[in-house]
């Protein structure tokens, strides 16, 4: 009997496109089909997102506390009534913004850390807001580790159908990037990204790595940190049965990696990945949380600002993060659950 992922859907920055994202994804049949959602928020500012996306999706409320597995429902909801819609400013970074989505979101977290749920799924963040909420948010990998408890190596990937981007070296000024890059600091991400691709469903996956500087060095020419310390770490990852190749220049990697020769690529820094990542796909994007022990998805942009309200707001990479952690946390389950 094959049994559907629970995957605990949190509603994000109520200032932005989340509310009406969030809306959607509950009123999509095929979301409904893959799996069971539980919604996490304020039902008013869900019905006010409900309004603007022209939607009526039909949720069952529960109380906090319910055993969601023994509800025959395919769409539930818990609201923790914490904000009323009078108090949002649409299209600004606020306290209150920031403090619903932060709520929301450890919620989401607990229900998958006490496995009440399979995954985890959250519309858009405004991080100006979340530090509003919390000086010392610094981003969801901390935050998630902190409220699960994670004590081992997590990092955030992006996936575009089933091109992966993995990253180094995320959230730090452009100025630290080659102080950061380290042999134990490259092999841990390529580990980490060799093992969240196995679970992903990816028999072996082939992972490309992007070299730092300009043509990947140009044989020491434009720095050494290709010849030093990553291509040795790659030949170490192909010896312990890791399908890695590189350094390859960052400005063709990717063309290799669209016309299906890696099913990943390894860059050095955020913003290396990021560009192409969006450029190929913006509005399919998925961003993962890999290392957890249960699936963390999220859309790939952020909370846009500037159409929210206007009900224009495309659904297509919220549908694709909701799916990748249906997808992942029922490869997960199978063979494990009765």
């Amino acid at each position: 009997m094959t049994v559907r992922p629970l995957v605990a859907l949190a509603m994000g920055d109520p200032a932005g496109i989340s509310p009406e994202l969030t809306a959607r994804l509950g009123a999509l049949d095929d979301i409904r089909a893959r799996c069971g959602i539980v919604v996490i928020g304020d039902r008013r500012i869900f019905d006010a997102g409900a309004r603007i996306a022209g939607v009526a999706p039909q949720l069952k409320m529960i109380e906090q506390g319910t055993n969601l597995r023994r509800d025959d429902a395919d769409a539930l909801f818990v609201d923790l009534g914490h904000l009323d819609p009078a108090d949002v400013e649409q299209g600004a970074a606020s306290l209150a913004g920031g403090t619903f989505a932060l709520a929301n979101y450890r919620y989401a977290l607990e229900l998958g850390r006490d496995g009440r749920v399979d995954a985890v799924c959250f519309t858009p963040f405004n991080k100006q807001a979340m530090r509003l909420a919390r000086a010392d948010y610094d981003d969801e990998i901390a935050f998630s580790a902190e409220v699960v408890g994670l004590k081992t190596a997590a990092s955030e990937f992006n996936v575009l159908d089933r091109l992966w981007n993995a990253r180094v070296t995320s959230h730090i000024p452009f100025r630290d990037i080659a102080a950061r890059l380290s042999s134990e600091r490259i092999h841990r991400a390529l580990a980490l990204t060799d093992g969240c691709m196995r679970n992903a469903g990816f028999a072996r996956p082939r992972i490309a790595v992007a070299g730092l500087n300009p043509h990947a060095g140009d044989g020491g020419n434009f720095g050494r940190e290709e010849i030093e310390i990553i291509a040795p770490v790659v030949a170490a990852a192909q010896q312990q049965g890791i399908a890695a190749e590189g350094p390859f220049p960052a400005d063709t990697v990717f063309l290799r990696a669209k016309a299906g020769a890696f099913d990943a690529v390894l860059t050095m820094y955020h913003d290396q990945g990021q560009i192409a990542m969006k450029l190929m796909g913006f509005d399919r994007g998925v961003t993962l949380l890999g290392g957890f022990p249960f699936p963390i998805c999220t859309p790939a942009h952020g909370t846009a600002y500037d159409i929210a309200g206007q009900g224009v707001a495309s659904v297509g990479a919220s549908r694709a993060a909701l799916l990748l952690a249906a997808e992942m946390a029922a490869a997960a389950s199978s063979g494990r659950r009765p």
